[in-house]
This record gives structure tokens, sequence and C-alpha cells, in this order.
């Protein structure tokens, strides 16, 4: 942990994408859960690298879209910076055929030179993710994501079966957790398909990674 301050409260980094605010809702949670935690936190959006949305023909989907935009605008946009300054970082992305959505992707690929330089290794990371159905990519849009990690030589943290609101009906995915939007964005009514469930077994995730990263940072500074 080259540049890490063994002193003070843990650093968390919440860094998200979010097409129509299933992702944000889930993100605001974890940031929320680690503020609880004591947790210096960082709440960062990755911004649409487009001005018009990528399916205007679908009419309900891109008014959702514009809705959701005016409702993150107040957001920090996200910035490699937040990477290297961050000791717990928690990705999130709406699945695109269980893959990360392009735009996160793009913020990650911009990671590169803090990566080349060992700048993100032994950090603590995870990630969360929301589908438009339960098969809908999940478990592969979490796992694109730890094999980015894999990269970067950090320390993951999934939330597994550790603890009971994992095992509600909403929830279950062990490698993150993940929320079902539905396969319908409408006006008026962004993100109601995110549960309660989902948005406790985040604020759990959350609560387990800052555990987990304090742990280690005291840790390391003892074998120094």
């Amino acid at each position: 942990m080259s540049t890490t301050d063994f002193n003070g409260a843990t650093k968390v980094a919440v860094v998200y994408y979010s097409g129509t605010g299933n992702v944000h809702k889930l993100a605001t949670a974890a940031a929320e859960a680690a503020e609880k935690a004591g947790a210096e936190t960082r709440l960062r959006r990755v911004p649409e690298y487009v001005n018009e949305s990528l399916a205007p023909q679908f009419t309900e989907w891109t008014e959702a879209w514009a809705e959701n935009a005016e409702a993150m605008k107040d957001v920090p946009t996200a910035g490699v910076d937040d990477l290297e300054w961050a000791d717990v970082i928690l990705l999130g992305s709406p699945g695109r055929f269980g893959l990360i959505a392009a735009p996160l992707k793009h913020f990650i690929d911009l990671a590169w030179p803090l990566n080349a330089r060992r700048g993100l290794v032994n950090k603590v990371m995870s990630s969360f993710t929301s589908t438009g159905s339960q098969h809908g990519g999940q478990e592969g849009t979490i796992l694109s994501l730890n094999n980015v990690f894999y990269h970067w030589g950090a320390i993951i943290v999934p939330p597994g079966v550790t603890d009971d609101i994992q095992m509600a009906p909403s929830n279950g995915n062990p490698y993150g957790v993940s929320s079902v939007s539905g396969r319908q964005a409408v006006p008026g009514r962004l993100a109601e398909n995110v549960t309660e469930d989902n948005l406790a077994a985040l604020a759990y995730q959350t609560r387990r990674m800052i555990e987990i990263a304090t742990a280690l940072r005291h840790g390391f500074a003892a074998a120094r």
C-alpha cells in the first residue's frame, strides 16, 4: 500500500454509472452506509460519453434516461484521483449483455497510468449491478469487474453468503449485490424495483469492505 495513510478514517470511493436510476439508488445507499460506519466517503458518478440517448426510438426509456441524468446532475463526476485517494473502492454498473456498461469501462481505461505505477495495489474492492431480469447477466457483470480488480492487484471482498440479508428473496448473489430493475424504464417511476432488501444488502457489503480494509490498514502499519 504505497500511498495509503494509515492514520484517520478509512477512505471509501463509491464510483458508478447509472442509465435510468437503479444503480444510482444503490450507490447512494452504499455511500450513506459508509458514512454511517465512520468512513470518509466520496460518491462519484461516471458521466455519459454521448449527449443524446443511444436508443431514441424507445421513447419511455429515453425519457427515463433524461430524468435520471437530471436527478444525478449534482453528484460530482468521478476522476482517477478518486481511485488513488481511496482505501476502499466500490464500483457499480448496470449489466450490458453480462458486461460492464461502456461509460464505466471507459473510466476504467483511464486508470491505466495509475495501475501502471501500482497505485491500486492492495486496495479493497468490490462491485454491484442491476439488470433487467434475474438472469440478465448479473454474475457476468460482477465477474467482469472482478477481472479488472485482479489486474489492479486489489483485494476483492465480496458479500458472499455471510449475512442473513444475502438470503432475502430479492438478493442472493454472493459475488456482489445485484438488483432486478425490470425490463421497462418508466418516467416518474425510476428505480422503483430496487428493493429495501437490495439496499440493506449493499449497506452490509459496504460495511464488510470497510471492516476488512480497516483491519488491513492496521496490519500493514504493524508490519512496517
